[in-house]
């Protein structure tokens, strides 16, 4: 076969956050920040907007906003809210759970299968796999980076100068992705975002595809131990997708299992709040002003905003859920987004 001739890039950023061309702002929002980070900021947003909002409405509606029949439908309809969405999230978290549930034969399978991975990563790697997820998928990216160095040394005295010069940008752009994503799996700990954000930066499929490229665009130029090479680096990467996807499966189990947890705690105070606004405050209670807004603002949308953490909460796991879901869709070397294609 000819040799390829196109201009193409064949390395590529060492992060997922430079490959996918988004803000650092969006993607702390969406995945990197800590939830209860997330949760925060969207109470006070939340929080500010209702004050600004409810300050700059025109004088004959402000009263009717704070009126005693507003405060009552107000807050009567969260206690609806908040215990119907409460009951749906554990739910959720039940059903997650009742996948690990199953009769022994199950079980067993799932050790058996397990564990026959783990024997293939042995093998792999030299050594027993590590226990701790951050640090199997660490040694799995050493594997693909030494055989990337393996294959660059091996290609120095191809006689195809286009071959050996697209091996070195591609060998290159490997060892650097998998020195970065190492650092950042370094001693990050399962149950935060960490390990699997981690993982999202090694973009295995982009580089099945390039060994595939070049074993297909340069067969009459290989020889037997560079085929050799090609085909070790590209089993070392296969195995990287079901690891990293294992691990990205435990996460969102364990995510969820957190976010009912975490909503069944906040529903409490939530739910009391609401209680209290329900029964106990009225108009006449919070008299005078406080940066020129009337205080029965400032006490309303604080307790509004308080009865909204739950739901809040939902939304910053959702929020993370989701986009990781939907920037792992493909296991296979398949480019699903126009900006890494």
């Amino acid at each position: 076969m000819s040799e390829q001739t196109e201009d193409a890039d064949i390395s590529t950023a060492n992060t997922m956050r430079e490959r996918a061309d988004e803000s650092r702002v969006k993607i702390w929002l969406l995945l990197a920040a800590n939830r209860l980070q997330v949760t925060a900021v969207l109470a006070l947003a939340m929080f500010v907007v209702f004050v600004v909002v409810v300050t700059v409405l025109p004088k004959p509606i402000q009263p009717q906003l704070r009126s005693d029949d507003t405060i009552e439908t107000m807050f009567s309809t969260m206690i609806g809210v908040i215990i119907t969405g409460t009951t749906l999230v554990v739910t959720i978290g039940q059903v997650v759970l009742s996948q690990e549930n199953g009769p022994l034969g199950k079980q067993r399978d799932r050790m058996e299968n397990s564990m026959d991975v783990r024997d293939v990563a042995e093998d792999l790697i030299g050594t027993p796999s590590p226990a701790d997820p951050s640090a199997f998928l660490g040694e799995l990216v050493g594997v693909a980076e030494q055989r990337a160095k393996a294959l660059r040394e091996s290609v120095s005295d191809n006689e195809s100068e286009q071959f050996r010069e697209e091996v070195n940008e591609f060998t290159e752009s490997l060892i650097g992705n998998a020195e970065t994503v190492r650092d950042q799996l370094d001693g990050a700990q399962f149950g935060t975002f960490d390990v699997v954000f981690a993982a999202l930066d090694f973009n295995y499929g982009w580089k099945i595809f390039q060994v595939e490229r070049l074993a297909s665009d340069y067969d009459d130029s290989l020889r037997d131990d560079e085929i050799e090479l090609l085909d070790d680096l590209k089993t070392a990467l296969s195995l990287f997708a079901p690891a990293r996807e294992h691990v990205k499966t435990l996460y969102f189990e364990w995510a969820l299992v957190s976010l009912s947890q975490l909503i069944l705690y906040a529903a409490f105070p939530a739910l009391a709040v609401a209680g209290i606004m329900l029964t106990v405050v009225d108009i006449g209670m919070f008299p005078g002003h406080l940066l020129g807004i009337p205080n029965i603002t400032w006490v309303i949308g604080g307790a509004f905003t308080v009865t909204l953490v739950p739901f809040l909460l939902f939304m910053a796991y959702v929020l993370r859920i989701v986009t990781l879901a939907k920037r792992t869709l493909a296991i296979e070397p398949l480019i699903l987004r126009e900006s890494q294609r």
